[in-house]
């Protein structure tokens, strides 16, 4: 049975919060401190404990760099009202790049973080998820300053208490054994933020980078403060692998992470872990409709519910350099390949150059094969897609008696109760030639059953 995890990161996202959540949803605490002890670093240490956000039970996840815990203190400072009160450093500030802590730790690029990951001994899957990591930052980063990936120098990002946070939402991640990760919208404040070069607006530039180039979404909070991190963003991006929840699913655990700034309410992350039910849901109503009452069928074959994952995806490119005899081949292995529906429309492009839009319908699990048929048989060097809803009517396959013998037609059952029988063509085409009638003929005589299964 497919297991989902679902970040609900609607009050922000940092990654001790990250962290926090996942272990109290499930992962193994005594199995990331040995994955953590492994990092070839000293004067690093975690702390997990219990702590209360919002009246609720919450778990608390503190990277300790030789003693001096790593959360923020002075919120007016941070948020640049005051003038502080003699920190000594610019800010606590859970993990942006810029941002210097003033602990003494040496700048760190990405292929220095990648060797202290690689030397711990993580294994592939985590090492490789906490240097994708690292990577999203970095390219955040290039692109927020104008320079190349390699020239980014990590301040804080490559400090010890963030590669310990990184790696260890890489772990948690693993550990917990899921299929996929859902992530809700970031929920993010607005005004300033200190950092070490100077008050930067929120999100930050690496935030709004990130979210830009792996297509987070973000909610305001219409609060002041920076509730989303670029670590937080980071860990999010590349951990999403599905965009939306299962229509129904079965809650296996569930795990609150606890911030650290004095937010009124304070922050928090919440994760769970869900069994996709899939087909045990069986036929489902849209919602806002009763059954027998005007609602709208469909059934769990056909995709999640009209609020849940998206029942089809539109592929689409243009081309105005392909030969029709390749466009012909081209609909044949399209729908060799599991589209649902393709097709061409005319259209005119650059420099008024006539060429053809190509659409295709399919399901979640074909898009890469499609994508793949239209790169290789087609001129394209770009594939959009969008994901679509539909609504579908509940339907069944029956077999009518005609003069000329048997006809299949589809059976759909409309809002109001009524049922209407349509021809299939293949079966028509079958009938005419085993009747030796025209198809016209044949046409005719399966409209007739079917108006006469309408009136029944």
């Amino acid at each position: 049975m497919r297991r989902v995890l679902y970040l609900d990161c609607s009050l922000g996202a940092s990654g001790d919060m990250l962290v926090a959540a996942m272990l109290d949803a499930g992962a193994d605490e005594r199995g990331l401190v040995r994955a953590l002890a492994g990092l070839p670093v000293e004067g690093i240490d975690v702390r997990v404990s219990r702590t209360t956000v919002s009246s609720l039970d919450a778990c608390d996840f503190d990277v300790v760099l030789d003693g001096v815990e790593t959360h923020d203190h002075d919120m007016d400072y941070l948020y640049g009202h005051g003038e502080g009160h003699g920190h000594g450093h610019e800010h606590d500030h859970e993990h942006d790049h810029g941002h210097d802590r003033g602990h003494g730790h040496g700048h760190r690029n990405l292929a220095d973080v990648c060797k202290v990951i690689d030397a711990a001994g993580l294994g592939e899957d985590v090492s490789g998820l906490a240097k994708r990591v690292f990577g999203i930052v970095a390219d955040a980063e290039a692109k927020a300053h104008g320079i190349a990936r390699d020239e980014v120098h990590f301040h804080e990002v490559g400090a010890l208490d963030s590669i310990a946070d990184i790696v260890a939402a890489a772990w948690c991640l693993c550990d917990l054994g899921v299929d996929d990760v859902v992530v809700s919208p970031l929920g993010e404040g607005e005004g300033t933020v200190r950092c070490a070069h100077g008050l930067l607006p929120v999100p930050v530039p690496a935030v709004a980078n990130i979210a830009e180039a792996h297509g987070l979404a973000l909610a305001p909070l219409h609060r002041a403060g920076e509730f989303v991190t670029p670590t937080g963003a980071a860990i999010v991006a590349a951990a999403r692998t599905a965009d939306s929840l299962p229509r129904a699913y079965r809650m296996l655990r569930t795990g609150l992470g606890a911030g650290k700034r004095a937010y009124e309410p304070r922050s928090f992350v919440r994760a769970m872990v869900v069994e996709d039910l899939g087909s045990e849901v069986g036929l489902g109503v849209a919602p806002g409709a009763a059954a027998g009452e005007g609602a709208t069928l469909f059934s769990a074959g056909e995709g999640a519910g009209a609020l849940g994952e998206p029942h089809l995806w539109k592929l689409e490119t243009e081309v105005d350099d392909c030969t029709g005899e390749a466009l012909g081949r081209v609909l044949g292995r399209l729908y060799d390949a599991g589209a649902a529906e393709a097709h061409f429309l005319p259209t005119f492009m650059k420099k008024n150059r006539p060429g053809y839009q190509i659409e295709v319908l399919c399901g979640a699990d074909k898009v890469a094969d499609l994508e793949r048929v239209l790169f290789e048989e087609t001129t394209t060097i770009g594939v959009r897609r969008s994901p679509l809803w539909r609504t579908c009517l509940e339907r069944e396959m029956v077999e009518l008696e005609t003069p000329l013998g048997k006809l299949v037609a589809k059976v759909v059952t409309l809002p109001g109760g009524e049922r209407r029988a349509y021809p299939e063509h293949d079966s028509v085409e079958r009938l005419a030639g085993e009747a030796g009638v025209s198809y016209q003929s044949a046409w005719r005589c399966a409209v007739a059953a079917c108006e006469g299964y309408d009136a029944r």
